[in-house]
């Protein structure tokens, strides 16, 4: 579905995507490894069109897509939820939902406002509240279910555990396996590998702005030393 070659990105005169390749099939989940600093986000910023990539190409269902918009990027039915989440501040819990409800690009509308409800209690209890009396971990429940009422067919989580309590991890980590068991594609960027590894089908590791390792996620988990080396702090 979502295919990324030889993506060359910079910020100003800083090189930070050196020739990356990423694919992400349909239904098919990958995590997306790499310490702070060697281009996850940027990779990201690239496919999503926030920034322009000066070579390479992303193609979505062998269409090419490279340097299109947010905008037209979530119209093809990419949802993302991005690091800092991104939520309204002055909008209540209920219009941050509501505004972003479309169905998927097939019509579908299998996320909705009900189904997001149930996924996310804690959210019920605080539909009228504006995005900035929320928790963290609220407003993290927020937009991953704001993105979810795009109807997605891939889901863009970049770091959706971050600076969270160890209670709201957990429940971050039950929701993303709930929307993998969907069918929904999902590019998972998270500090815990292992979690990433136990919810997704493949992974691939960045270093300096390149990809140095990739396979299966049963291949990655069975090999900690050459992880923790790459990933360790």
């Amino acid at each position: 579905m979502l295919k990324i070659e030889a993506l060359n990105s910079y910020y100003g005169d800083s090189h930070i995507l050196r020739g990356v390749d990423v694919e992400v099939p349909a239904a098919t989940s990958v995590g997306l490894l790499g310490r702070n600093g060697m281009g996850k986000t940027t990779l990201i910023r690239s496919l999503m069109g926030y920034v322009r990539p000066s070579s390479g190409r992303v193609q979505l269902d062998a269409q090419d897509v490279t340097g299109w918009t947010p905008e037209r990027m979530a119209r093809r039915g990419i949802g993302y939820v991005p690091e800092g989440r991104g939520i309204f501040p002055n909008l209540s819990v209920r219009e941050n939902l509501l505004m972003s409800a479309r169905p998927g690009i097939d019509g579908q509308r299998a996320w909705t406002f009900d189904r997001v409800m149930t996924t996310f209690p804690r959210l019920t209890e605080r539909l009228s509240h504006g995005g900035q009396q929320l928790s963290g971990g609220e407003q993290q429940m927020l937009s991953i279910g704001r993105a979810l009422m795009t109807n997605p067919r891939l889901l863009i989580l970049d770091e959706a555990t971050e600076g969270l309590a160890p209670l709201i991890v957990i429940e971050i980590w039950r929701v993303i396996a709930d929307i993998r068991q969907t069918g929904i594609a999902t590019l998972i960027v998270d500090r815990d590998w292992r979690k990433v590894l136990a919810h997704t089908d493949r992974a691939v590791v960045m270093e300096k702005g390149r990809i140095v390792r990739h396979g299966t996620s049963p291949e990655l988990t069975a090999a900690p030393d050459e992880l923790e080396a790459l990933l360790g702090v």
